[in-house]
């Protein structure tokens, strides 16, 4: 299969909207998709596994549905025991100065517990900018004064650091652009676009759509 799947999970307003509920409810629907793409993960053993929860730029919606997204993350902090129980280490990648305190705590402590999970590791982009990511990591090397800087030098002070690239990049929401999500690992992935929304995204299609992304690298090595 694959080593690295990230997810720019696209369409949870939308697909609110289109039923006439609150966005919020969209989100929480949303929340389903996210435990169908780590249980996926954790069936196929990929080792990684990148979701994009919250762009920096997503600040500048209400401060309803901010909070409203925030307090989501918050309560993770109740799924402690499952991801312990399956393995899996949760991360948070961003810029967390953006987050409340209250927040900022439950990730730290959701980190905390579940750092020894070694079956999955998911890496949950929050206040996060590809740009940023990119800008913060020239700053530390200039902090630092590094005189020579390498590829692994420079991956090791991303925010994501020097884990493996993903393999595969999935926007649900029929957008087709990456929205400065991971510009630096994108490289040289395989990036599927789909049209159903976020909440609408099952196994199977998902399934479907990594097995054509992995067919594709096999034409290519062929």
């Amino acid at each position: 299969m694959i080593n690295h799947l990230a997810l720019i999970m696209d369409g949870n307003r939308r697909w609110a909207k289109k039923r006439s509920l609150f966005a919020s409810l969209g989100h929480r629907q949303g929340g389903k998709s996210v435990e169908m793409a780590l249980n996926y993960c954790l069936d196929k053993n990929i080792s990684y596994l990148s979701l994009y929860a919250f762009s920096l730029e997503n600040l500048k919606r209400s401060k309803e549905e901010v909070s409203y997204l925030f307090g989501l993350i918050d309560e993770a902090r109740s799924k402690i025991d499952t991801f312990v129980s399956k393995g899996i280490k949760v991360c948070f990648i961003g810029d967390c100065s953006f987050l409340p305190e209250k927040t900022q705590k439950n990730c730290f402590e959701i980190e905390q517990a579940t750092q020894q999970g070694d079956r999955l590791r998911c890496n949950i982009l929050l206040c996060y900018g590809g740009q940023q990511e990119i800008l913060s990591a020239v700053s530390l090397l200039v902090k630092k004064q590094v005189q020579s800087i390498s590829l692994s030098v420079f991956k090791q002070h991303l925010w994501l650091g020097d884990i493996p690239d993903p393999d595969l990049i999935i926007r649900t929401g029929a957008v087709q652009r990456l929205s400065n999500f991971l510009l630096f690992q994108a490289a040289y992935a395989e990036i599927r676009f789909l049209d159903c929304l976020w909440p609408d995204l099952t196994e199977e299609l998902l399934h479907a759509t990594v097995l054509d992304a992995v067919h594709a690298q096999k034409n290519i090595g062929a």
